[in-house]
């Protein structure tokens, strides 16, 4: 049995400006040429690394 999926799954437009409360900042303002920055949060240390494929990863 197939099962298509309704409208409504589709993905929604993204609005033209963000909203106020939300703040943008693109990766190469944070990562500056490297692939790898370490963030402070709440006393812990975590990794932001971009992978080969492109990707981003946080690890504690």
């Amino acid at each position: 049995m197939m099962v298509e999926k309704p409208d409504s799954f589709k993905h929604a437009p993204l609005p033209s400006e963000p909203a106020a409360q939300h703040r943008i900042v693109d990766s190469a303002d944070l990562f500056r040429g490297t692939n790898e920055i370490v963030i402070r949060h709440d006393g812990l240390v975590y990794r932001l690394k971009i992978t080969r494929q492109g990707k981003l990863i946080l690890n504690k």
